[in-house]
């Protein structure tokens, strides 16, 4: 049942993030903060290190926003949804953040094991080892507290990305099925 309702919420993300968007373009990657945006506080990201740290202390799930530099999408995802007060006043109270480029190539360690940057494949082992080796840019990827990587692929807006992280943010995660929560899900961003 586990198995299958994973299955479901694996299936929602994948067709969720397929969902056609305009291409990014110069034009539209100049856009000026909207007000909303100009609020907001700057998130506060994290190391892996540090992330591991506060695990130490208090624990909460680790969102980690898995980037590159080339990619336009990411670009988008910081102003749009990363500038977001909700959004970052949100994620600075319920997870660690940790903004991670995939093409970084400083060795990392993250529970117990070092990741270092796989020069066969031209990315991070730990960026691999975070999407199960199905990279794509931007993903957001949350690890629930004593839990496995959960990769959420492609651009999220402010409101996509409320629902995800409300699921893992008040703990539903494991405990009620995707499928349930979206339906009972009230956005308030």
């Amino acid at each position: 049942m586990r198995t299958l309702k994973m299955s479901v919420f694996f299936c929602w993300l994948v067709v969720f993030s397929c969902a056609e968007k305009p291409a990014v373009t110069a034009e539209n990657m100049k856009l000026s903060p909207t007000g909303n945006e100009a609020a907001a506080e700057k998130l506060k990201w994290l190391s892996i290190d540090d992330a591991a740290a506060g695990l130490k202390k208090e624990k909460r799930p680790v969102l980690i926003d898995l980037y590159t530099d080339w990619c336009g999408w990411c670009k988008v995802m910081d102003k749009k949804t990363y500038s977001n007060k909700d959004v970052t006043s949100y994620v600075q109270q319920k997870f660690y953040p940790v903004k991670f480029d995939a093409e970084g190539r400083k060795s990392i360690t993250w529970n117990g094991k070092t990741y270092d940057f796989n020069t066969a494949q031209k990315t991070h082992d730990f960026a691999i080892y975070l999407t199960n080796g199905q990279l794509s840019y931007p993903t957001t990827v949350i690890i629930p507290v004593d839990g496995e990587p959960q990769a959420i692929p492609g651009y999220l807006a402010p409101n996509e990305f409320e629902l995800i992280a409300k699921y893992f943010g008040e703990g539903k995660y494991g405990k009620v099925p995707f499928d349930e929560y979206q339906k009972s899900f009230k956005s308030n961003w």
